[in-house]
């Protein structure tokens, strides 16, 4: 029941977020609560690394890769700069895709998460592993499986801490169309 009810929350939030308005290319940090939202080209900020999603589609295949049966490949043009004190790891699985259901599951991974060790997307994409030094910037893809026909999205992080305690959330909402 509880799980019903978070998802029910996060739907409602990620309605109401979607028809809200904002300036693009804003800086944005969370507010008293830990929470942050932002639109395609607003920058991110967390406690790690900023982001931006610069811009999203949606496709049948990228590359080779085709999706399974009745899902689509939401592909996301991300950027993120490393503003910590010193060398992180950023995994793929930092972000996350979330689209507007009633599902429990309405949230997903990027598809590198999930691919064997050795199938290449291209360069393009960002890998499921690497290093970013202070100050460091790098600009690459995200693709995630997303259901068909969905075109409300948003990506999102959460800051995870050393000692397994978790920080602020922060999303991105957009609309991607059909490519």
């Amino acid at each position: 029941m509880k799980k019903k009810i978070t998802s029910l929350v996060f739907a409602a939030l990620l309605s109401v977020s979607l028809a809200g308005c904002g300036n693009s290319g804003s800086v944005i940090t969370p507010d008293e609560y830990g929470y942050a939202e932002g639109k395609l080209g607003d920058t991110m900020r967390n406690s790690f690394f900023d982001y931006t999603v610069n811009s999203a589609y949606v496709c049948d295949t990228y590359g080779d890769y085709t999706p399974q049966s009745g899902y689509e490949l939401l592909v996301a043009d991300v950027s993120v700069k490393n503003v910590f004190g010193e060398t992180i790891t950023m995994f793929d699985n930092d972000f996350q895709v979330q689209w507007n259901s009633d599902a429990e599951d309405a949230f997903d991974s990027p598809v590198t998460f999930y691919l064997d060790e050795g199938t290449d997307l291209g360069d393009e994409v960002l890998p499921g592993e690497y290093d970013l030094a202070k100050n460091e910037s790098r600009t690459g893809l995200l693709i995630f499986e997303v259901p068909a026909g969905e075109r409300d999205f948003s990506i999102s992080y959460m800051e995870y801490f050393e000692d397994d305690s978790t920080g602020d959330t922060f999303f991105v909402f957009f609309s991607a169309e059909k490519k």
